[in-house]
């Protein structure tokens, strides 16, 4: 296994980056700006230069990986077509690029909520519609996908997982650090294919090994 990961500079990418170094999974980090990432990832990672909005950079990108975690976001700014651009129109390029090269499996990080179009977070740029709208092309595509919709982020202490099936959990929030470790432990695990897994903490909710929270869920 051989992972990609895509916005593997923000909060929760490199995260993600560094669960997988610690787990001795390779990884290759896509990057804007390669002297940040030297700065920012783990020495372990591989680098590669490219950009969600260039679509001639992204094959390079995933040539000889087999698994994609897709944590790409635009940024909060004055550009209101951000979100359209990077989470959409970017995002759908690198979906489109994973069918070309036969990826086995893309894991895209989402947000709790996105089914909900008056959601007070679409007053900024449609950030959740444009985040649905990526996961139903992601969803339509041929790929083997698992969406993980965390609720609000923080980089809080850790507390005990609880998993739920789309469009079941409507509030919570999460550490960045956990949505990470959930987006690995669900490469390749059987139950987290073709699903929607929405994320959160709560303090009195029972400590599960996440694997098992998956196939749990799977269940249900």
């Amino acid at each position: 296994m051989k992972v990609l990961v895509a916005g593997a500079t923000g909060e929760t990418g490199r995260r993600v980056v560094e669960t997988l170094v610690a787990q001795n999974i390779p990884v290759r980090a896509m990057v804007r700006d390669l002297n940040r990432a030297k700065e920012l990832l783990p020495a372990e990672a591989e680098l590669v230069v490219a950009d969600l909005l260039d679509r001639k950079s992204l094959p390079g990108a995933i040539a000889d990986c087999d698994h994609i975690i897709c944590a790409a976001a635009a940024r909060p700014s004055l550009n209101i077509a951000g979100f359209f651009q990077v989470d959409y129109v970017g995002t759908k390029a690198l979906i489109d690029a994973a069918v070309a090269q036969g990826v086995q499996q893309f894991v895209l990080v989402t947000s709790l909520c996105v089914s909900k179009f008056f959601h007070p977070l679409n007053l900024f740029g449609l950030v959740l519609f444009w985040k649905k709208q990526t996961e139903a092309y992601l969803i339509g595509s041929p790929l083997n996908y698992t969406i993980i919709r965390p609720g609000g982020l923080n980089t809080e202490a850790q507390a005990p997982l609880v998993l739920g099936k789309a469009d079941t959990l409507f509030e919570g929030r999460i550490p960045r650090q956990q949505v990470a470790e959930l987006c690995v432990a669900s490469l390749g695990h059987p139950q987290a294919q073709h699903s929607i897994i929405e994320a959160v903490t709560a303090p009195d909710a029972p400590v599960q090994p996440i694997p098992e929270l998956i196939s749990a869920l799977a269940s249900a």
